[in-house]
């Protein structure tokens, strides 16, 4: 059994038991956490579920460690013009153990 969820403008496909990192969500860590953007289901019984068959379905969570990614260098450079400009960006993440998806 999987399902697909939207989080933070990013789809995943999630199965119980799975761990995934996700853009920063506002909760503490140990915190449970519930998915309610839920476009697919596939199930048991080898159906995959869309649109209103899984308008009420939700997976849920537990919100494991709040982080930040590695350090991404962006270098901007044009050349003749005596221009370089050098930037790093370290996003932060959640990091989510799935429990149980609920349809």
């Amino acid at each position: 059994m999987y399902a697909v969820i939207e989080t933070g403008g990013k789809q995943y496909r999630v199965s119980p038991g799975d761990t995934i990192e996700v853009e920063k969500l506002p909760a503490e860590a140990g915190a449970d956490v519930e998915l309610g953007r839920v476009l697919a289901v596939y199930n048991d019984d080898h159906r995959l579920l869309t649109g209103p068959e899984v308008a009420s379905a939700k997976v849920t969570a537990t919100l494991e460690e709040q982080g930040r990614a590695e350090k991404v260098i962006v270098f901007k450079f044009k050349r003749k013009k005596q221009y370089k400009r050098t930037i790093g960006h370290r996003q932060y993440f959640s990091r989510l153990r799935i429990k149980e998806i609920i349809v």
